[in-house]
């Protein structure tokens, strides 16, 4: 590769000493000089030719002086390095030439032993400078191409080379939600092939969005089905309180979606999610040919389980007591103590409440409700039929109610 090297100097013997100094490197191709006489032939040189990687220039010139060339060449000091000379006792516009962005200078008569050292020095900075600026660009460039696949997170990682490519796992606490579509694998029979497709690529692209927005990392997409992660690959102390605040805000961008295709005569089902926390082992488990960053363990089967028992509850989020007592300012109506598929020890769960929900009437009866219902006190039924009666469509309170006239009690539920 060949360093460009612009001198600036009306000195008209200059050109010939440095051609003869530099005979073995100019006839080598290693480095290929310009010359101009002043600051304006050197910005219409540096025009013809931007791709110079290195100015030395006089500060005592006529027309334009190094100064004021210097001065100029600050915007595109990223693409070069100028060298400044002047003479010795020039002190002041030594330091005046540094203050402007001056690689190095040198000092009249030029010694040029020190000349040839000066150009090395400059020459492999700029080298340096371009390597590390080509790092960037290609680590843009892969971070820009990895973001349309996956979590900006866990793009950033990729691009970055971190451990998430390497085979296997690790044991980390983190936060998880699942969602899913009650009904989709019907309605997928009944709609034409670009209806769904556009169905389900605006679901998804709203979902993910609002998923990033919330710094979660996706780990699946299955059909409709997502699995986001939190506090993975990277740690996150507030895990559970970004999954919670994204669980609201997937259930909220779902339901508008809801109501946009209903408008066009499409019935979409309600949107269930789940959430847990607890310990998991995440990695890349994709083998040698695919990469598969994902999590296994109780805590994500328990998570995978909760939203599906939304459908037995009528509600639309589940979320653990684990999840619950990590998230900060969490507060929720007690779904019970749910039994779940494949685990013995009952898992206390919550139905998040929404901000607007949280200081109202109806909120304070049902905790009061369930409070009768977990104490064991016959005025449970009464206190949730009347929370019926004043909001019939609340699935939670209408669960429990049928729960109470089938003859059960108590707040441990069997769930299917």
């Amino acid at each position: 590769m060949t360093a460009k090297i612009l001198v600036v100097d009306d000195e008209p013997d200059l050109e010939d000493l440095i051609k003869q100094t530099f005979r073995r490197q100019i006839k080598e191709g290693s480095i290929a000089f310009g010359f101009a006489r002043d600051g304006i032939e050197a910005l219409a040189a540096l025009a013809a030719n931007p791709d110079y990687d290195m100015v030395v220039s006089d500060i005592n010139m006529p027309r334009m002086d190094g100064l004021t060339l210097l001065g100029k060449l600050q915007e595109e000091a990223e693409k070069r390095s100028t060298v400044i000379v002047s003479a010795y006792g020039d002190m002041a516009n030594i330091r005046t030439a540094m203050n402007r962005g001056a690689f190095d200078f040198l000092t009249k008569p030029i010694d040029f032993a020190d000349f040839e050292t000066t150009v090395r020095k400059t020459i492999a900075h700029v080298a340096a400078l371009k390597e590390a600026r080509a790092r960037q660009a290609a680590a843009e460039r892969a971070h820009a191409s990895l973001s349309r696949y996956f979590s900006p997170n866990l793009a950033t990682s990729l691009a970055a080379g971190g451990n998430v490519l390497t085979l296997g796992g690790e044991r980390r606490e983190i936060a998880t939600l699942f969602t899913d579509i009650a009904g989709f694998t019907p309605l997928v029979e009944s709609l034409d092939p670009k209806q769904l497709a556009g169905l389900l690529s605006g679901y998804l692209e709203g979902m993910t969005e609002i998923v990033f927005a919330h710094e979660g990392t996706v780990a699946k997409i299955i059909g409709d089905a997502i699995h986001v992660l939190f506090g993975a690959p990277a740690d996150q102390p507030d895990a559970a309180t970004r999954a919670i605040a994204c669980a609201l805000a997937l259930d909220a961008r779902s339901e508008e979606y809801r109501k946009e295709w209903q408008a066009r005569g499409v019935t979409l089902g309600v949107t269930r999610v789940g959430v847990h926390a607890g310990p998991a082992i995440v990695g890349n488990f994709g083998g040698g040919r695919l990469f598969d960053y994902t999590a296994y363990g109780d805590t994500i089967n328990a998570a995978a389980r909760l939203e599906s028992v939304n459908k037995q509850l009528g509600t639309r989020i589940c979320v653990s007591a684990a999840a619950a007592e990590r998230a900060d300012g969490f507060l929720g109506r007690p779904v019970g103590d749910l039994v779940l598929r494949g685990r013995r020890q009952p898992l206390r769960a919550f139905e998040p409440v929404a901000e607007a929900e949280r200081s109202s009437p109806h909120t304070a009866a049902y905790l009061a409700a369930f409070g009768k219902l977990e104490a064991g006190d016959p005025g449970a039924l009464a206190a949730f039929a009347a929370l019926i009666g004043e909001r019939p469509h609340d699935a939670l309170a209408q669960y429990h109610l049928k729960r109470m006239l089938n003859g059960q009690s108590g707040v441990r539920i069997e769930t299917a």
